[in-house]
């Protein structure tokens, strides 16, 4: 995974070119190419949360704009290191990753 560490997220296989949607609102925080991610759009939800979707091949929302739940913000690529088209997704809380299926449970 990136800079060497484990896996914090989901690698969620997918077909290139499909859409890859918010899980609940907010605003970008940032929308660019990261090493290790490739191009990455993250999602600022307030109180902490932050949503990260990594490996795209298109960014559709740019840093500052809002987001709807299930708004397309990117779509499924292998720009990171994977290789294959899919989707890398992590969650963090205070900035440190967290199990999303724990967050996505109360939702």
């Amino acid at each position: 995974m990136p800079d060497g560490r484990a896996a914090q997220g989901w690698l969620i296989a997918g077909t290139a070119g499909a859409e890859v949607r918010a899980i609940s609102h907010g605003r970008v925080a940032f929308a660019d190419w990261l090493k290790g991610y490739g191009l990455i759009v993250i999602v600022d939800h307030g109180d902490g949360w932050m949503s990260l979707y990594a490996n795209n091949d298109a960014l559709l929302k740019d840093a500052g704009d809002w987001v709807r739940a299930r708004e397309p913000v990117a779509t499924v690529g292998s720009s990171g290191a994977q290789g294959r088209p899919a989707l890398y997704f992590e969650l963090r809380r205070e900035s440190r990753p967290v199990d999303p299926a724990s967050w996505l449970q109360r939702r």
